[in-house]
């Protein structure tokens, strides 16, 4: 079995998509009005970071941002009967800024299954009540198991079940690209 690595996105290629998605975003919501970013963690923070940087550079004006630990809501847990929702889930930036009437993006790196964003929405419905919830994704792989579709998309990337899609950024991973592993040769 051997693995074949290809980079699909590059430092300049996830900073132009940033901005595309930033311009979407705005466009959509007719600007920032009772809109709010929320990053699943880990990278999803950092995207959403970078786009609040980016959106606050085009409109002039700081949008509120947060990130969203999800590990209690996943469905995939260990032990049936762990309690949901510590209060520590969703931290906003600034701290007194809550998603109830809000417009809230949530942000993550890959959608693969949907898994992960359910769990993101059953999360965020624990924190208020949201006016709407849109998604944005740097990447969509496909494969979903759950009726969940993003509202803006870095890049499309079709992929088997065996490829693997990797986000590493900066902040985390000392660089910034999205690749694809391919596993050659596996068996089942």
């Amino acid at each position: 079995m051997s693995n074949e690595t290809h980079v699909l996105m590059d430092e300049i290629a996830i900073r132009r998509a940033l901005t595309r998605i930033a311009h979407e975003i705005l466009e959509k919501n007719k600007g920032i009005d009772d809109c709010v970013l929320v990053g699943i963690r880990t990278r999803g923070v950092h995207l959403a970071q970078r786009l609040a940087e980016k959106i606050a550079e085009i409109e002039g004006a700081p949008i509120p941002w947060g990130e969203l630990d999800v590990t209690a809501y996943r469905d995939d847990r260990s032990s049936v009967g762990e309690a949901k929702g510590n209060g520590k889930e969703l931290l906003m930036y600034p701290a007194d800024i809550s998603v109830h009437d809000k417009k809230v993006i949530l942000f993550d790196d890959v959608l693969y299954t949907g898994r992960t964003i359910r769990a993101a929405m059953d999360a965020l419905m624990d924190c208020g009540r949201p006016q709407m919830i849109q998604l944005a994704v740097l990447a969509d792989r496909g494969h979903r198991e759950l009726p969940i579709r993003p509202d803006y998309i870095g890049k499309n990337i079709p992929t088997s079940k065996s490829e693997e899609i990797v986000v590493s950024l900066q902040e985390t991973d000392g660089k910034d690209e999205v690749t694809i592993n391919q596993n050659r040769g596996e068996q089942e």
